[in-house]
């Protein structure tokens, strides 16, 4: 086995997984008990403090990105498409992904196997910012599940409301964020395969 002498760069340096888009590999930035918002830092790799969590709202899932992805004009023609809306741009970030388990993993800044099994399609002030859903491979509780339609929908309710709410200011109303459509396995297969045209595009 080839060892690696220096870490790899999570966004670029570690593989999507050979399986993908049935199983891809994920980076984990935050779990469920984190306070402060964490996210990779693009030009270094480490994950960095992006801001303190401003109010009680917690991310209900284990939350990253895919590696190799990236977010721009192939993703942005799915999600106007799909959508029926305009849509401005992809958002210029690697695929957002929810990762779903029974167990209780306590901090970041690791990667694990997920299986995607459906998607949020989210519109963050005109750009394309989809979240992928996945369950962790081989969980006791959610490893069996194929598609999000098998999701109890108290738990995808939960997820929206977490991201149609996380940047609002109590008292204001949300006018920059909008989910609009839960989208299946397939659809998701599409949106990854899509966000790594994309990322061939602007890094190869």
């Amino acid at each position: 086995m080839k060892v690696q002498l220096f870490k790899p760069h999570p966004w670029h340096g570690i593989p999507i997984g050979e399986k993908c888009p049935d199983i891809i590999t994920a980076y984990i930035e935050m779990v469920p008990n984190d306070s402060v918002k964490y996210e990779i830092d693009k030009v270094t790799g480490y994950r960095k403090v992006d801001r303190p969590q401003k109010f009680s709202n917690i991310v209900p899932a284990l939350y990253g990105f895919i590696p190799q992805t990236y977010c721009d004009e192939n993703v942005r023609e799915f999600a106007e498409l799909k959508s029926g809306k305009k849509v401005l741009k992809g958002d210029g970030d690697p695929l957002d992904i929810c990762v779903l388990t029974e167990r209780n993993i306590t901090s970041g800044d690791i990667i694990l196997e997920a299986i995607p099994i459906g998607g949020f399609r989210m519109l963050d002030k005109g750009e394309a910012d989809d979240k992928i859903i996945a369950v962790l491979k081989q969980d006791e509780i959610y490893g069996s599940l194929k598609d999000v339609s098998e999701c109890p929908a108290t738990l995808i309710n939960r997820l929206k409301h977490y991201f149609l709410t996380y940047k609002n200011i109590p008292g204001s109303e949300n006018t920059a964020v909008e989910i609009t459509h839960t989208y299946g396995r397939e659809e998701a297969h599409q949106v990854i395969l899509r966000s790594i045209r994309d990322y061939n595009t602007n890094f190869r």
